[in-house]
């Protein structure tokens, strides 16, 4: 990566829009003739400003327990055809874009605003969203998609505002051919995917509105609720529980993490199924089942990788989140935004196995069948449990502490995995078409996230590893297949 600063200065009357004049203008190199440069920077705020009651909004337990982080989600959208120039196109979209975005964070009000961490509450002072303008150069979004996986490490730098105040930071990159990435960093104190697409969603239907074409008024208008620490409190016998809680795991940094992208398609899905079921089964497999099977099948690789570096089969644990809304009692309000997912384990012991003992032949990992079925018996017992909205916060502190502890004193191995098939992303039409891709960028953690993919059949896991095991992992005897084809575009996934 190069990077080159020059100087720039934007002017603006819009009252909505703060613009950062005179700031440093980047040039980034990711091959030999594409730069990605960064035009300008803004903020911009609600509509409407937030009334004075609405100023102050504490943070759940449960929000209070998530990491600080930006979470990344980044949106590929090919040529829509729309009449003039590629110059009067982009400045339609941007237009669109920055006022639509106003308009919604009058209803989102909270995104506008700034986390406090003394007091886990965020200030609703209509500071604004961070929004970047990008210019990509020397590359057309087709080629930029059909080299991909060569691309996973730069992905970054189409999202900008890690380490920024704002809670959300979104960053335009447009390709001269008139393709755009939007890209978003969602802070992870406020946001879960569900709380992500509710966002989203809200966003793509003021802007298709305000291009008209027969959008009703009310399509796609999300009215969140906000305020979960008075909906799902402390519990009063226990108001010392956030004290409990067990830190996290330290991590390594970023440099000693790989993410590589595994592709599965629905031919490759139905032979994980013969695999894992009986070949008769009567039905084809829900989405949850193919979640799960993909899921057991790279928590059957890391166990292997895992029984290369240690000499003996150990006691795995695979954690999966899932959406906590639909178990809460009483059922709260629609559109609740924050963090309300849960962590579903299916815990591997090795002792089941034959032994534990290190053995001159190594003890053989389970069949998938074994580990599919472990997972899916923790899905289904976790999706019969009810939770009273006074133990939401301790079951998942418990759940946390116990990933947390067993991570950190080396009993067992963690493998976290999450999974956003499902999730409606790829119909976010912001007016000019649904994105052709979705993708996550890579992260300091050892972790799996399960994307769906293009086709709406097949699902993408972008797998991070520690750069020494990756190599490991990638010619396992179940994940080669996965390593050694084209993808979709004709390039190698590796």
């Amino acid at each position: 990566m190069v990077g080159t600063p020059i100087g720039i200065q934007v002017l603006c009357t819009n009252p909505n829009y703060v613009i950062q004049c005179n700031f440093p203008l980047f040039l980034i190199s990711f091959f030999s003739n594409m730069e990605v440069q960064i035009l300008c920077t803004k903020l911009i705020k609600p509509y409407i400003p937030t009334p004075p009651h609405l100023r102050t909004l504490k943070l759940s337990p449960i929000d209070q327990l998530k990491y600080p982080i930006k979470a990344a989600i980044l949106l590929y959208y090919s040529v829509d055809g729309s009449n003039g120039s590629t110059e009067e196109v982009e400045r339609r979209r941007m237009d669109r874009l920055e006022t639509s975005l106003s308009e919604t964070l009058t209803r989102l009000y909270p995104l506008a605003g700034r986390y406090i961490k003394d007091g886990n509450w965020v200030d609703c002072n209509d500071e604004g969203v961070e929004f970047f303008v990008a210019k990509v150069k020397g590359c057309r979004l087709s080629e930029f998609l059909s080299r991909r996986d060569e691309m996973i490490d730069q992905l970054s730098h189409l999202v900008g505002g890690e380490f920024t105040s704002p809670i959300v930071s979104i960053q335009i990159s447009m390709f001269d051919c008139g393709g755009l990435v939007m890209g978003f960093r969602l802070c992870h104190y406020l946001f879960d995917a569900f709380s992500s697409i509710s966002f989203i969603t809200s966003r793509a239907s003021t802007a298709r509105r305000r291009r008209g074409g027969g959008v009703r008024m009310d399509e796609g208008v999300i009215w969140p609720t906000f305020g979960m620490a008075s909906i799902l409190p402390l519990p009063e016998n226990d108001s010392d529980l956030l004290n409990k809680m067990k830190p996290m795991p330290c991590l390594m940094g970023i440099d000693n993490y790989v993410t590589r992208r595994l592709v599965f398609d629905n031919a490759e899905i139905s032979e994980l199924k013969a695999r894992a079921h009986d070949p008769s089964f009567p039905r084809q497999p829900s989405r949850v089942e193919v979640v799960s099977l993909v899921t057991t099948l790279i928590w059957r690789a890391r166990m292997r990788v895992s029984r290369a570096k240690h000499g003996r089969l150990r006691t795995s644990v695979a954690s999966h989140s899932m959406n906590l809304r639909p178990r809460i009692v009483p059922p709260l309000p629609p559109w609740s935004f924050g963090n309300l997912q849960s962590r579903v384990k299916a815990r591997f012991t090795a002792a089941e196995s034959g032994g534990t003992t290190e053995l001159p032949v190594p003890v053989p990992v389970p069949e998938l069948k074994v580990l599919v079925g472990l997972l899916m018996d923790s899905i289904t017992k976790s999706k019969e449990t009810i939770v009273g909205r006074e133990d939401v916060f301790p079951t998942l502190l418990r759940t946390r502490n116990e990933s947390n502890e067993a991570a950190e004193k080396g009993e067992a191995d963690l493998f976290m995995f999450t999974s956003w098939c499902r999730f409606p992303f790829y119909q976010m039409d912001f007016g000019w078409g649904k994105p052709v891709w979705l993708s996550r960028i890579p992260w300091a953690y050892q972790f799996t996230f399960l994307l769906d993919a293009e086709d709406g059949d097949g699902i993408e896991a972008w797998v991070c590893f520690n750069k020494q095991d990756m190599p490991l992992f990638l010619q396992d005897e179940d994940i080669l297949p996965f390593t050694s084809k084209p993808n979709p575009s004709g390039h190698m996934v590796i």
